[in-house]
This record gives C-alpha cells, sequence and structure tokens, in this order.
C-alpha cells in the first residue's frame, strides 16, 4: 500500500490556523522545505516498515526486546536528521523549532508508519514531562541523550489494578541516604518500555512514597533509567509483552521493578505531586495520540482511492465503471476525505494554540482533538475496509491493519470516555466558562467570510446553548452528555477550519466544506438534543 505524504493539505491547513502572518519568526520557506524533507523521510524510510512490524511483531529473547527488520536502524536514521529534537530548545540539543511544525511533521510519520512512530511520540512527552519539572541535575545527565536520540523515554503508569484510576497503584519508592529511591512494583502496557534502538531506556514512573496519602494526592514520579550512570544494570526487567490485536511492531512491555531489592531512582517534581508532573506528558502525548488518528485517517483516505479508482465493478451507461463512480461510493470517500481534513486542521490548531501561549485554550482544545480524530480514526479505517470489499477483510491489502491498529486510539492515553469528562466537568468551567466562548467569538466573527457561513452560525447557535446549558446543570446530567458535546464540538471546529481552507483554495476543499455543511453540521440539533437529556434515561 503506497504512501505519499499530503504536503500541499498540510501547507493549505497551516494557513487556514496559523493566517497569512504564517508562523512567528519562521519564513514559510523554510518551513515547507522542512515539511518536504520529512514527507521524503515517511515515504522511503518509514512507508516500507508498516507492513514489516505488523506482519513481524517483536519478541523477547533471553529478556532482550528485538523489533521487527529495519526498525532499528530507521531510529537511526530519525535521530541522525535532528527529527527527534526539532520542537525543543538549543541549549538542550534541539532545534527550537515550534510544536506545530512538529504537528505536521507527525501527520506525515503516523501515516507512515504509526507503530514505529510511537517511540518518538513516547520519547518527546518524556522530554516534555522532564523540561518542566526535572531537577537540573537529571536533566544535566539524561536530557541531552534523550533529545538526540541515543536514550528514548517511557511512561509508566498503569498497573493491573491501575488503569484510568491512577490513585489505586501501589508501587512504592523508598527513600536511600544518597537521595535516590528504590522503586518495586510491576507496570504494564508499557510502550516502548524496552527495544532494541538505543542503550538507554529512560522510564518516567508513578510511585508512592511510604508516608504518601491514599489515592491520587500520594502519587510521585521518578526518572529510572536502564542503565545507572556508572554503567551499571538498573534493577528492572521486562517480564513479558502483551500480543495485541493491533500495533504489532510497537513492543507492550509488561515491567517488574525490585527483584533483586529495587530499581534505583530518582525524583521528577515534588513529593506527592506525581499527577501535576506526569500530566504535562500526557497532555503532550495526547495531542500526539490524535495525530496518529490523523495519521491513519490519511492512510485509510489514500488506501480506498486508489482502490476505488483501480477497481471495476457495474455498470453505468453500459459502460463498465470504476467503483469510485458509484454515488454510495463516491459517498464514502467524500466523509473519508472531509474528516481527514477536518482532523488536521483541529491537531494543527491545538498545536498553535500551545505555541501561542494560550494554554486555557489548548486545554480545551486537547481533549477535542484526541477523542474526536481518534474516534474518526476507527471510523474511517472500517470505511476504508468497507470501500475494499471482500479484499479489505484480506489483510495483503494492508487496510485490514489499518482497522486493527486503530483501535487502541481512542482507549490509550485517557479513554475517550475519559477525555470528554475532562472536557465536560474541568476544562469547559475555566475562566467560569469564557474559554468556549472566547473561541465562539473567534468563529462567529469569520461567518461572513466563509462561503458556508450560515450553517456553520446555525451550529454555532446550537454549541452555545449546549455550553450555556452544561455550565448550568448538576454533575450526572454533565457527565452523561460529555460524549454528545465533545463530538458536537469537535464537528463545529472542524467544520470552520475546513470552511477556512476553501476561503483559501476554493475547489476541492469548497466541496468539502459544502459536505460538512450538509451532511455533518445539521446533526448538532440531535448533539443539543442529547446534551438537553441528561442523565436520567441512562441509569
Amino acid at each position: 500500500m503506497p504512501f505519499s505524504a499530503p504536503v500541499q493539505d498540510q501547507l493549505l491547513t497551516l494557513r487556514a490556523v496559523a493566517g497569512e502572518a504564517g508562523l512567528p519568526g519562521l519564513d514559510p520557506d523554510l518551513v515547507e522545505q522542512v515539511l518536504r524533507e520529512g514527507g521524503r523521510f515517511a515515504e522511503n524510510v518509514l512507508a516500507p516498515l508498516n507492513p514489516v512490524g505488523d506482519r513481524e511483531g517483536v519478541r523477547l529473547d533471553n529478556g532482550v526486546v528485538r523489533t521487527a527488520t529495519g526498525y532499528a536502524e530507521a531510529w537511526r536514521q530519525f535521530a541522525d536528521a535532528g527529527w527527534l529534537g526539532l520542537p525543543f530548545p538549543e541549549d538542550s540539543g534541539g532545534q527550537g523549532l515550534p510544536w506545530t511544525v512538529a504537528t505536521v511533521l507527525a501527520d506525515s510519520f503516523n501515516a507512515a508508519s504509526l507503530t514505529w512512530y510511537l517511540a518518538p511520540l513516547l520519547t518527546q512527552a518524556a522530554i516534555e514531562a522532564m523540561l518542566h519539572h526535572a531537577s537540573d541535575e537529571l536533566k544535566e545527565r539524561y536530557l541531552h541523550d534523550m533529545v538526540s536520540g541515543a536514550a528514548t523515554g517511557a511512561m509508566c503508569l498503569t498497573e493491573p489494578q491501575a488503569g484510568s484510576d491512577l490513585g489505586a497503584l501501589r508501587a512504592r519508592a523508598e527513600p536511600q541516604a544518597d537521595g535516590s529511591y528504590k522503586i518495586t512494583g510491576q507496570k504494564i502496557y508499557i510502550t516502548f518500555g524496552d527495544h532494541d534502538f538505543t542503550k538507554q531506556v529512560v522510564h518516567l514512573v508513578l510511585a508512592r512514597l511510604p508516608d504518601a496519602p491514599a489515592g491520587s494526592r500520594g502519587i510521585s514520579l521518578f526518572l529510572v533509567p536502564k542503565f545507572l550512570p556508572d554503567g551499571s544494570r538498573n534493577d528492572w526487567r521486562v517480564a513479558g509483552l502483551e500480543h495485541k490485536l493491533g500495533i504489532h511492531g510497537s513492543p507492550t512491555c509488561v515491567i517488574a521493578y525490585g527483584d533483586s531489592g529495587g530499581a534505583t531512582g530518582w525524583l521528577v517534581g515534588a513529593p506527592h505531586a506525581g499527577l501535576k508532573c506526569m500530566f504535562t506528558m500526557m497532555n503532550n502525548a495526547r495531542l500526539g495520540v490524535a495525530v496518529e488518528g490523523l495519521g491513519i485517517a490519511e492512510r485509510a483516505l489514500q488506501a480506498a482511492d486508489a482502490y476505488a479508482a483501480e477497481r471495476r465493478q457495474g455498470r453505468r451507461g453500459g459502460e463498465l465503471v470504476p467503483i469510485a463512480a458509484h454515488p454510495d461510493v463516491a459517498a464514502t470517500l467524500t466523509r473519508i476525505r472531509a474528516t481527514t481534513a477536518a482532523a488536521r486542521g483541529i491537531c494543527y490548531l491545538t498545536a498553535f494554540e500551545l505555541d501561542r501561549g494560550d494554554q486555557a485554550l489548548t486545554s480545551l482544545l486537547t481533549p477535542i482533538a484526541k477523542a474526536w480524530c481518534t474516534d474518526r480514526a476507527v471510523e474511517l479505517a472500517s470505511d476504508a475496509v468497507q470501500v475494499h470489499g471482500g479484499m479489505g477483510f484480506i489483510e495483503e491489502t494492508g487496510v485490514a491493519q489499518l482497522y486493527r491498529d486503530a483501535r487502541i486510539l481512542p482507549i490509550y492515553e485517557g479513554t475517550n470516555g475519559i477525555q470528554a469528562q475532562d472536557l465536560v466537568l474541568r476544562k469547559l468551567p475555566l475562566e467560569d466558562g469564557k474559554v468556549a466562548h472566547r473561541l465562539f467569538a473567534r468563529i462567529r466573527a469569520r461567518l461572513p467570510a466563509l462561503a458556508t457561513g450560515t450553517e456553520l452560525g446555525l451550529a454555532l447557535d446550537q454549541a452555545e446553548q449546549a455550553t450555556g446549558h452544561l455550565l448550568e446543570a448538576g454533575a450526572d446530567d454533565q457527565a452523561a452528555a460529555a460524549v454528545a458535546y465533545l463530538r458536537l464540538m469537535g464537528d463545529l471546529i472542524g467544520g470552520w477550519l475546513l470552511a477556512e481552507c476553501a476561503a483559501l483554495s476554493g475547489g476541492e476543499h469548497g466541496r468539502l466544506a459544502r459536505y460538512w455543511a450538509t451532511r455533518v453540521l445539521p446533526l448538532a440539533g440531535a448533539r443539543l438534543a442529547e446534551i438537553r437529556a441528561g442523565a436520567e434515561d441512562i441509569f
């Protein structure tokens, strides 16, 4: 299944999000050059690995994790080219470019091989947490190697009894006389918790101190490397690898800490403030997972388009025609294309607001991006299978892999139900509800300039009504309405950004914006009705 980086669509969406001024302080020609070079890396190095990782998977040989053929070499090329460190400060070995640029590059990298790109995604998230919370000593010791790709990072939260409820975790951290800690316990579902890309792997581990209060308030964060500063092997091991529905090329590890007395770690941030520190990493990763959804959508689009253009079935006007000529298939292809473009806009907008420093708006957009884009990714991967018909159910076409790989995206980094709860219960009340209304005002100001402004205006009215209702509703009614509200917000923001792209280019994007206005935005009324229905009928 060939892949072509969608650089022209990426550049158009960037213009729609950032405006004609572009990204502050960056020459647009430089940005385009970076995106095209990243696109070539995605096409030539990563895309060929996608079926290899799915077919070969990973294995555990005498405690050593072995990844698929070509995976480790691709990491070396990726690190040597400087792609990993692109958004990080120059004094840490990075290039100091905006997260927006890194997000657009991740669009291509994830579409090429989502499974392989999980290693950079988690490493960049770990770097971000360390930049904000680690001591200068820990930064000096580990950060440069992580930014350069000489080491990778992993997020170690989940335990068998503590998934979404991190307050139930039991891993322990005992203070030592030299200021370090001995970590004991078990973690599961640790993505790229170990591998053969690099010698060093840095774990950020949630654990409890002896005096920790119960629940989430008693969790601290620790840096626990695979190899200690003296070169000796730390006391943790891979106890097993999970056998999964999809993402076969990614090692999902069970990690045992402390077989021989305890793994050595160092505190990151303040004692009992681990969740605050970890959420820096998780929020970064949640945007990364949203872009994983975008990558699946783009790959599904390209596969479905190519197959529908070449597969001939049925006659129209006496001629045997490609299946793309049949209205039901054409409608499916348009849905995939429009939804992919909308997801691209949502992801880029979230990254752009992160770079602009609008923390409240970024906080509001992040759960929308993560949940909306990944839910749509599963739907679009299923659509791509359907376009292929019986061949979609056969592994050799590659779209079955997309469907299997996509299914984890609404689950990890916080299930999408939790994202919706976070949006309504925590993010919507920010600034007394004014954050959402600032976004609404921004969209409303653009309506006269947009061809689909009338339809967007109606959906915007309904989003404002839903927001006002939820800000006044009780907790159970808020929770019951959260998924519908998140869907409404994603549909609205995606439709707005589709219209902005159409205003810049017309043509195909104009068609997609009209499709959204006539087929998707009218559903806002149904979402509003669901939101107003409350919780009574679901318990």
